[in-house]
């Protein structure tokens, strides 16, 4: 089953919690044991799976990618002005894959399924959502 969640981002680089999206999409595959990929359309954008009890740690991973990546001094700004978000999203990555386990996302209790923006705001940004069944 593919399923496609729609978002929309109001910052330039944020990190957003998609885990009760991902959720739905894996109740109404009716799926028990399998995968789920979750997967960012666009080449500056990425999926992470990180702490959700605490919103200091987005916020922390937000900062970190823009010490490590900072704007403005790439060759690709030259194009567009956004060659750190080509960089963060190449580092992050474009998917994760989740085990799920008795029809439940196999996450544990403070992990949670971020879609990481990093060229916003956007109006409409696309995450592909695959569910596998496991063989029986």
């Amino acid at each position: 089953m593919r399923h496609i969640i729609t978002l929309s981002t109001d910052r330039r680089e944020i990190l957003v919690d998609i885990t009760e999206q991902v959720n739905a999409v894996v109740r109404e595959s009716g799926v028990r044991d399998g995968l789920v990929n979750v997967y960012a359309q666009g080449a500056t954008a990425a999926i992470m799976i990180q702490e959700n009890w605490d919103e200091s740690v987005q916020t922390d991973v937000v900062h970190l990618l823009q010490q490590l990546i900072p704007r403005g001094v790439w060759l690709h700004d030259a194009q567009d002005g956004n060659g750190d978000a080509h960089l963060k999203s190449g580092l992050v990555g474009p998917s994760e894959t989740i085990p799920l386990i008795d029809g439940r996302l196999g996450l544990s209790t403070w992990q949670n399924i971020f879609f990481c923006e990093f060229d916003g705001p956007r109006r409409e940004r696309r995450v592909v959502c695959t569910v596998l069944a496991a063989d029986p």
